[in-house]
């Protein structure tokens, strides 16, 4: 043991040292963190507090010991935070304790610890000092700026009242006026003059004052915090004026009331601007057309007062391509355009009692309150079309555009407004889908079954992680008389929902990305299980759709799922659909995936030259005819499955479900099938028995 003549003599390395220290200030941080106040991040308190611990043991190793530089880090402790005498004492308890438990002497250790606590407390006695000396000339200072402000206060009230449009004025507890500025004198016709210390009730009208008067005592008692009210006052020549009062109660140091402030505003105006501000909110500022708001407003007072034979009739109008007239003729001319696309809508209907309103951006809405003399629906769709279909002349160029349309036609008298426009909106988006100046009415069933769609397509997300969507497998047969195995197909199942089902609803929320790459995931997975257990070395098949073919991030996400499964790419196979092999994404993902190694999959083959030539001109291992085929009895399929032959491709015909289908694709040509007959999906567990 090291004496305090000879010095320290540390056995351990440098670096066992160094994470001593390091250890000790993150233990000395979290505890005075707990402690104390310290306006630091983590990173930077265990940086001050790291240097502050070595140079304490710099101290501690010194010869001979000097207490100068402990007595420097129980000053520099007080500038880290809000450290008080429990941080003194936290400090001490594990620096002492920590650093007994690195070897250092303890009568240096002692020595080490009273020189700190001495700098600490100096240190601290002069930061009080300075925080006093500070606050009296903080103080000093506030009580001279507080006089300043209420002076300049005093100034900048009387300039700022005198320069207000709005008339103010301040009554004293006796309701007499104890000042007013200029537009108060304007409005009432008198001098400012005039007015300071005239009794209230002489400016009010009769009619007005004891309301005015039973309002101002509330306010006084501390009922209400403010008035606000309409109020008749007379003007000198007793003409009398309608205005609008807003009133408070102004209370002293002591909460007694002190004054009252009015501020009066002639109501004329006011309206005007008011009604101006309401009609602007509820209307289009560029087509005048009542908005969304306003519209929904009306549709549900419609509803109530709907006729009940004839009902009512709610389009919502959508210009198709719109886009390209302000991207190609310029923002002003789409304005244009809108502006007259409501003045035509407006010309075709002003025989009805109609309101016409714009919804966002190209969209009208249409809210029509049927009579024994109201058109048919169609009628009323082809007049709409055939009047927006004349074109409209902007900066020379001819521009009619098409419209598609959703109605709901006599919705029932207790619908929800807001559920109509919904169903309006759902019958548009179904008319346009594909497709454009179409129209389409609103069907309860179907959209009930839509809605239905949607609900399982936003909750798949939540389903899959539940463990609800599982993965199935479907074994890819050879045909002939004894059928053989020669790969799997990985598939989805949710609740008895096919594969195809599942991959439509994924599609539709994007969601197909991410459910795509962990179905690569689980199936590489259980193919690494078969090799293991059976020595599962057939091909593991997995459907790409649109949007994965053509994804930017197909390639990393397959070589993730490689990676995470330690699945070869080789024993993989990947169907690309035929018509996405249009888009160069799609034929840049299948090129580089085929260079790793895996086999490609030409999917939903159909009869189009244009499929014949993918077969070709691709490296396809494999070519799936589409499930639409299945029953074709086409005389020049044998042909087509021999050019397929001739490329080299493997041809599997999907969806297979008789004898006699089997048999009329095995006299073709083709070799493997995938369907009901030869090979239901299964669980994996009920895969072993064949593999």
């Amino acid at each position: 043991m090291t004496t305090p003549s000879q010095g320290p003599d540390f056995s351990r390395q440098p670096s066992e040292d160094r994470r001593s220290r390091s250890l000790l200030t993150r233990k000395w941080a979290y505890l005075l963190a707990d402690v104390a106040v310290v306006p630091l991040q983590p990173a930077e308190l265990d940086e001050q507090l790291g240097a502050l611990l070595n140079t304490l043991c710099d101290s501690l190793l010194s010869e001979p010991f000097a207490d100068r530089g402990a007595e420097q880090v129980g000053q520099r402790l007080v500038t880290v935070g809000y450290v008080t005498e429990a941080g003194l004492r936290c400090t001490l308890d594990t620096l002492g304790k920590g650093l007994l438990g690195m070897g250092y002497p303890a009568d240096r250790v002692v020595q080490a610890l009273s020189a700190l606590s001495a700098g600490f407390v100096a240190a601290s006695r002069e930061s009080v000092f300075a925080q006093q000396e500070a606050m009296q000339v903080s103080l000093l200072k506030a009580v001279r700026d507080a006089r300043w402000r209420i002076q300049s206060s005093e100034n900048r009230f009387g300039e700022v009242t005198e320069a207000l449009s709005s008339g103010i004025m301040i009554i004293n507890m006796d309701y007499t006026v104890a000042r007013a500025n200029a537009a108060v004198a304007d409005i009432l016709g008198q001098t400012t003059g005039e007015l300071i210390g005239a009794p209230l009730r002489d400016l009010v009208h009769p009619d007005s004052a004891s309301e005015l008067r039973k309002d101002l005592d509330q306010l006084r008692n501390g009922d209400i915090q403010r008035v606000q009210r309409p109020l008749r006052l007379v003007r000198q020549d007793n003409t009398v004026l309608v205005i609008a009062l807003t009133a408070r109660m102004l209370r002293d140091a002591e909460n007694k009331p002190a004054e009252f402030v009015m501020v009066i505003e002639d109501s004329t105006e006011l309206m005007l601007l008011q009604g101006e501000l309401n009609r602007q909110a509820l209307h289009d500022v560029l087509t005048g057309l009542p908005n969304r708001q306003f519209f929904t407003t009306q549709l549900e007072t419609a509803l109530r007062r709907a006729d009940a034979k004839y009902g009512i009739t709610v389009l919502h109008l959508d210009l198709d391509a719109f886009g390209l007239v302000s991207n190609g003729l310029g923002r002003q001319a789409g304005e244009q355009l809108l502006v007259h696309v409501s003045r035509q809508l407006s010309a075709v209907l002003s025989g009805e009692r109609v309101m016409i309103a714009r919804f966002e951006a190209d969209e009208f809405g249409i809210l029509v309150e049927n009579s024994a003399e109201t058109p048919e629906v169609t009628a009323l769709i082809g007049a709409i079309n055939r009047e927006l279909a004349e074109p409209f002349f902007v900066d020379n160029h001819g521009v009619a555009l098409p419209v598609s349309i959703g109605v709901v036609h006599r919705p029932a008298r207790d619908s929800d407004a807001n559920e109509v426009l919904r169903a309006a909106d759902r019958s548009l988006r179904r008319a346009k889908s594909g497709r454009r100046g179409q129209w389409g009415i609103h069907h309860q069933g179907t959209d009930l079954a839509e809605r239905e769609n949607h609900r399982l397509a936003v909750s798949m997300a939540g389903a899959w992680e539940d463990g609800e969507i599982t993965v199935r497998y479907r074994p890819v047969m050879t045909l002939g008389a004894e059928p053989v195995m020669a790969g799997v197909e990985a598939v989805f199942d949710w609740d008895g929902r096919t594969h195809e089902e599942c991959v439509a609803l994924a599609e539709d929320t994007g969601l197909m990305l991410q459910l795509g790459e962990s179905l690569l995931r689980v199936s590489g997975g259980q193919a690494q299980w078969w090799r293991q257990r059976v020595g599962f070395t057939l091909p593991l098949f997995l459907a790409l759709t649109h949007f994965q073919a053509v994804d930017a991030d197909l390639v990393s996400r397959i070589i993730r799922a490689c990676k995470h499964t330690r699945v070869a790419a080789e024993q993989l196979v990947f169907g690309f659909p035929a018509s996405s092999l249009t888009n160069s994404d799609a034929a840049d993902n299948l090129d580089t995936i085929a260079d790793m190694g895996a086999h490609i999959l030409l999917d939903d083959f159909g009869l189009g030259p244009d499929d014949l030539a993918l077969a070709d001109t691709l490296p396809i291992s494999w070519v799936r005819i589409a499930h639409r085929l299945v029953d074709s009895r086409a005389t020049f399929l044998p042909g087509l499955v021999d050019s397929l032959a001739a490329t080299d491709a493997r041809v599997i015909v999907d969806g297979v479900a008789t004898e006699e289908q089997a048999e009329f694709w095995h006299k073709t040509g083709a070799s493997f099938v995938t369907g009901s007959l030869r090979g239901p999906t299964q669980d994996p567990s009920d895969l072993v028995n064949l593999l």
